[in-house]
């Protein structure tokens, strides 16, 4: 069995210039392929999904990866997540593994990671937490929220709080969207606070069950909305349902991907001119602290 191993080591560094690019290449190739198999396993059982964030970007600006990106991101309602999750967990779990905060009480983060099996993808954020992290395609959920601001933000605030709690709990050094003399003085805090918690015992593990029932508690309503709650800024992923639904195919990286009905109006309101290309110094990525390729499973 041939592997290729990556140790990477730069500092602080998080932009663009991190990877080679033909080590950034293969593991595009390879989070296409997971991409692939997720599209197919929800066609089978009549789930839909929608490209978000930066792979959405993506697809209407490049017709696939922004070229520094190294991740691809997807959301579902929650109803189909929930579906999803015990989809692969029955019937593909020789292939792929699912992490989040279920599966490994460690993981600080409110997503959920398909794992190619045979792989390692360990980002630096994440490189103290314990357990098995392999090249993944991030999966996130989509809870309702209130038709009224008022409780919307309530809701929101309340979820995202406890969340970035949960971040903090696990990652002495979270990535964050500040620069120079505010972005040392914010680590600073932010590492004196991840101790704090380590002293006194709050787990990670009690706060994604606060934040999960914050974002959660209008599931069972019927509401015109929905959002994931834990982006770096808050109300930033709130999406109307009609701006989504019905999903359309437009091309990515060769496939016919969904994304939302109404994609503009999603991009405009979270990134603004999302056309015109960020500058360098801010073009953003997930650098590994350890990175391995299993060459056998790579056309699987």
């Amino acid at each position: 069995m041939l592997k290729r191993v990556i140790k990477l080591r730069r500092g602080d560094t998080m932009n663009q210039d991190y990877y080679d690019p033909k080590v950034l290449r293969k593991l595009q190739l390879i989070e296409i392929g997971i991409l692939k198999d997720f599209d197919k396993i929800c066609n089978e059982n009549n789930l839909d999904y929608f490209l978000v964030g930066g792979s959405a970007i993506g697809a209407i600006r490049h017709k696939g990866f922004i070229p520094w990106d190294d991740d691809i991101d997807v959301g579902m309602s929650r109803e189909d997540y929930d579906k999803f999750l015990k989809i692969v967990k029955k019937e593909y779990s020789k292939k792929y593994s699912i992490l989040n905060n279920d599966t490994n009480n460690r993981y600080p983060a409110m997503n959920t990671r398909l794992q190619l099996k045979g792989t390692t993808y360990k980002t630096i954020d994440f490189k103290d937490i314990p357990g098995e992290f392999g090249i993944f395609l991030d999966i996130y959920s989509f809870d309702n929220i209130p038709d009224d601001d008022k409780l919307m933000k309530k809701q929101a605030t309340k979820a995202w709080f406890y969340g970035k709690l949960m971040v903090l709990s696990g990652v002495k050094k979270p990535t964050i969207y500040y620069y120079g003399i505010k972005a040392k003085i914010l680590h600073m805090i932010l590492f004196v606070a991840h101790y704090v918690f380590k002293i006194f015992h709050i787990s990670t593990r009690s706060l994604y069950c606060k934040a999960r029932k914050y974002s959660t508690m209008y599931n069972n309503e019927k509401t015109s909305r929905f959002a994931f709650m834990f982006d770096p800024k808050r109300y930033t992923s709130i999406l109307s349902k009609d701006d989504v639904y019905p999903t359309k195919r437009i091309e990515f990286e060769g496939m016919k991907v969904k994304v939302p009905n109404r994609i503009e109006v999603y991009l405009k309101k979270r990134y603004g001119d999302y056309m015109k290309l960020p500058p360098v110094d801010k073009r953003h990525n997930h650098p590994p602290d350890i990175l391995k390729f299993d060459d056998s499973k790579d056309d699987k």
